[in-house]
């Protein structure tokens, strides 16, 4: 089941419309959870140096759950920083050396091409613009004006397939978390019956980090990932 959720959490990548000065670093905590137990805690780190990022996200089973999930699961994102934001050039997901279910996906921008390798397998597609993997659309946000954040489409990969997402902004509101009450903006996946269904919430008052994300499946699982700890440099 952790490896459901890890495999599903996602945000949005975003169109060209960076507008403001990221930060150099980012070191953010999340406490996970399933239908309001908790499974799990993601640490994650974030810094450009360069023209480059480093993105990578780490996270460890707890409670019951780390019985049957020992090994923890590592997330990496890297590439270059640009106008547009980020533009990543490999992503790899693992729990380990000798894993079987690593997956891995390299950036050919010059080419156009997008290349996945996972359960022993190789395939090339089509690398549509923009395009970014699940743990570099975390933070493309940082990129972005709030006030030119519109209806979102874009082009995601998770190392085993390319998929296209869009995404509704709903009423501006505030939530609750660790850190205190939030200011944020909601995004709501559009998604059809028998889909999973996906809510995003960015801080205004933190660059528009995801502080929540909350992910419904077609059986009713709700999984949620909160921020527990940020700080951004």
């Amino acid at each position: 089941m952790l490896k459901t959720f890890i495999t599903l959490l996602l945000a949005a990548a975003l169109p060209a419309i960076a507008a403001v000065t990221p930060p150099q670093a980012v070191l953010a905590q999340y406490d996970l959870s399933m239908n309001g137990a908790p499974i799990a805690v993601m640490q994650e780190t974030f810094e450009i140096s360069n023209g480059s990022y480093q993105a990578v996200s780490e996270t460890k089973a707890i409670g019951v759950f780390a019985l049957v999930q020992r090994r923890p699961g590592r997330v990496t994102s890297s590439g270059e920083v640009g106008n547009d934001g980020l533009r990543p050039k490999s992503f790899d997901g693992t729990r380990g050396t000798g894993d079987a279910r690593r997956v891995h996906a390299e950036f050919d921008w010059a080419a156009g091409k997008l290349t996945f390798a996972h359960d022993g397998n190789t395939e090339t597609t089509t690398l549509p613009p923009g395009t970014q993997d699940r743990l570099s659309v975390m933070y493309q946000f940082l990129f972005l004006d709030p006030a030119k954040l519109k209806d979102l489409a874009f082009a995601m990969t998770n190392g085993r397939k390319l998929d296209q997402y869009r995404y509704g902004i709903g009423p501006d509101t505030a939530i609750d978390t660790p850190l205190g009450r939030l200011a944020v903006i909601h995004l709501v996946k559009q998604h059809s019956a028998g889909e999973t269904a996906t809510e995003i919430w960015l801080a205004r008052e933190h660059r528009l980090m995801p502080v929540k994300m909350r992910i419904v499946e077609d059986d009713g699982k709700r999984y949620e990932q909160v921020i527990s700890r940020l700080e951004i440099r």
